[in-house]
């Protein structure tokens, strides 16, 4: 069920598709190609210039009504619906940052999969998905930069800034609405490889624990186990023990914000290098070992196109993370 309350146009309300900066407030409508866009994708796309931090200010403050009611930055918009924007002053409109060569040859050398309007990215540790508060460049905006002349590129998920590895980017509508669908009714396989600190318990493969997000008054977001989370599901599997870790393979069910490394977590084998989940000793240890990063890899992603086309990408295990499991198997 839709959370907006129905559709009431006033008469003096005049709809359009396109954002005016020198306008008061106005109200844009949804075309048909658009629908199953998250409104905080819409807003970007269209809000040319304005700061991410300020299109997510805005939604937060209400400030942006869809269908008159609220909605939050992950609300999926329907054909028709009517997007009020408020007056965004001049001086909050900022020239969007541009991406250097060597961020674009990282990202061009990073591609591995580009067919039938699906990209697929194995994204750097370290790159944000997108751009937002203290990050000026995220991945979507470097692909933007870097294919001008394509109309439409979208994220089809997510990666933690922190987790690197395959990650689909949609460059056509269909493809996006199509893989999304397939996400959503869980025919998408993600994979990942992760370390958990100690030794995994013996036949736990599945880990069901309700998530819940909460956001600190420094801004950061963490996620706990909480009878009042959003139900969550990760099946785990051992693939190899050392005497400190244990190398797991993980596959999300449900699509939470941190699901795997809070469910590590949860079951007392957090992930090394997690500066958000992990205990300062254990991490101590593995930076000693030469890891400087999270250990969390999307190691390979599958889907079916619109056309019915099987898609498996793998995306090879960083050299840091290669050099630091052989030095696991020598101890």
């Amino acid at each position: 069920m839709r959370s907006t309350p129905p559709l009431k146009t006033a008469a003096a309300d005049t709809p359009s598709d396109t954002w005016n900066p020198s306008g008061g407030v106005q109200f844009l409508t949804v075309p048909e190609e658009l629908a199953g866009q998250r409104i905080d994708n819409f807003l970007q796309a269209r809000l040319k210039g304005v700061p991410r931090s300020r299109v997510y200010r805005i939604l937060r403050k209400g400030e942006v009504r869809v269908n008159k009611g609220r909605v939050k930055a992950e609300y999926k918009l329907a054909a028709g619906d009517m997007v009020r924007v408020p007056p965004i002053r001049a001086a909050e409109q900022a020239p969007a940052p541009h991406a250097g060569e060597q961020l674009r040859q990282l990202v061009h050398d990073s591609i591995l999969y580009d067919d039938k309007g699906l990209l697929v990215i194995n994204k750097p540790a370290g790159l944000a998905v997108h751009g937002g508060s203290g990050v000026r460049l995220g991945l979507i905006e470097v692909l933007r930069q870097m294919y001008p002349q394509s109309p439409f590129i979208e994220l089809v998920h997510r990666l933690d800034r922190d987790t690197s590895g395959a990650i689909m980017v949609a460059r056509k509508r269909n493809v996006l609405q199509h893989v999304q669908a397939e996400l959503r009714g869980g025919r998408i396989g993600k994979s990942y490889l992760a370390l958990a600190v100690g030794k995994w318990p013996r036949g736990r493969r599945v880990v069901e624990a309700p998530l819940r997000k909460n956001t600190l008054k420094s801004g950061e977001r963490m996620v706990s186990v909480h009878q009042d989370g959003k139900a969550s599901e990760t099946r785990f599997q051992v693939l190899e023990r050392f005497k400190a870790a244990t190398l797991l393979g993980a596959e999300p069910v449900t699509g939470r914000t941190h699901q795997i490394r809070v469910h590590a977590q949860f079951v007392g084998c957090p992930l090394a290098g997690d500066s958000k989940y992990t205990g300062g000793e254990d991490n101590r240890a593995f930076r000693e070992r030469g890891l400087k990063r999270l250990f969390l890899h999307s190691a390979s992603v599958r889907c079916t196109l619109p056309d019915g086309t099987d898609v498996h990408v793998e995306a090879p295990l960083p050299t840091e993370m290669q050099a630091l499991l052989k030095k696991l198997r020598d101890e």
